[in-house]
C-alpha cells in the first residue's frame, strides 16, 4: 500500500476560520463519520476520518475506502426553512466548486448529488440524514485512490483524472469543501437571490437535466424517462413515453447513452 501523507489538522483549523465551521474532529479510523456528527451533535461539527471501515451511501449501499486515499467528511448542519430536499443537492455543488477551485478539473453532478468525471465515472457520493438536531451531511470523495483501490469499475479518483504527478493534496480539498459548503448553505438560509443564484448553479452543473436516463424506483423496476428540469423543491421533473409529467423526490437515475 502507498504510503501517503496524513491531513493537517492545524491547516484546516486555519482554513475553515472563513467558513461556518466550528470545529474540526480527525480521526485516524471511524466506522462512520455521518455516526459520529450525529453523536456529536453539534452545529457545524467537521468530522474527519482518515480511514472509514463503516460507511454507507445511498439507498443503504456499503461505501469501502483505503487509508488516507480519499476524504470521509460529515458535518451536522441546521435545517434551512423551506429548502430540505436541496440540501443534498447543494453538497454535490459545493463538492463540484471545492474540487474545482483545488484541481482545474471540471466534474459534473448527476442528480441528486453523484460528482463525475467527465468520462462519467463516479468521484463521490453524499448520505444526507436528517436528525432532530439537523441534517447530517456525509461526502465521501475520491482523491488518491489507484485503479485497484477503487470498489467498482464505474469508480475513479482525481488523482486517476489529472494523470501522473497532478495528485491533489487533501487538506486543500477539505479548506475548500468547507467554504463552498457553507457558502452554498448560507445562501439558502438567506433566501430570495442568494438562494435563487445557488440552485442556478447547481442546474447548470446538473448534467441529468435535458437527459434520457433510466429511473428505478429501489424495488428494481425501472423505466426510461426524459429529464425536463429540477424543480424548486429539488425534484427531478420527467416525462415518460405517454407524456404525461412527473416530480420525482427520490430514486436512482443512469444516464442512457445514445447507442443504448
Amino acid at each position: 500500500m502507498p504510503v501517503r501523507p496524513p491531513l493537517d489538522l492545524d491547516r484546516i483549523r486555519a482554513g475553515v476560520k472563513e467558513s461556518s465551521v466550528t470545529q474540526v474532529h480527525l480521526h485516524e479510523q471511524l466506522a462512520s463519520t455521518n455516526t459520529e456528527a450525529a453523536r456529536l451533535g453539534m452545529p457545524w461539527a467537521l468530522v474527519l476520518a482518515e480511514h472509514q471501515v463503516g460507511g454507507k451511501g445511498r439507498l443503504g449501499r456499503r461505501w469501502s475506502e483505503a487509508p488516507r486515499a480519499g476524504l470521509a467528511m460529515s458535518v451536522l448542519v441546521p435545517t434551512p426553512p423551506g429548502a430540505l430536499g436541496w440540501v443534498p443537492l447543494l453538497t454535490g455543488l459545493a463538492l463540484h466548486q471545492a474540487v474545482r477551485a483545488v484541481t482545474g478539473l471540471d466534474t459534473a453532478i448527476k442528480w441528486p448529488n453523484d460528482l463525475l468525471a467527465q468520462s462519467g465515472a463516479k468521484l463521490a457520493g453524499i448520505l444526507c440524514e436528517l436528525t432532530p438536531a439537523g441534517i447530517v451531511i456525509g461526502a465521501g470523495l475520491n482523491v488518491l485512490h489507484s485503479r485497484d483501490e477503487l470498489p467498482v469499475p464505474t469508480a475513479t479518483s482525481l488523482a486517476l483524472e489529472l494523470g501522473p504527478g497532478a495528485a491533489p493534496d487533501r487538506t486543500d480539498l477539505v479548506i475548500a469543501y468547507a467554504g463552498a459548503l457553507s457558502a452554498v448553505l448560507n445562501a439558502q438560509h438567506a433566501g430570495g437571490a442568494d438562494a435563487a443564484g445557488e440552485r442556478a448553479a447547481y442546474r447548470r452543473a446538473c448534467t441529468t437535466i435535458g437527459a434520457r436516463v433510466e429511473l428505478s424506483d429501489g424495488t428494481g423496476r425501472a423505466r426510461r424517462v426524459e429529464v425536463e428540469a429540477v424543480d424548486d423543491d429539488g425534484r427531478l421533473v420527467v416525462r415518460d413515453a405517454s407524456g404525461r409529467p412527473e416530480h420525482v423526490t427520490a430514486g436512482d437515475v443512469h444516464h442512457v447513452r445514445v447507442a443504448e
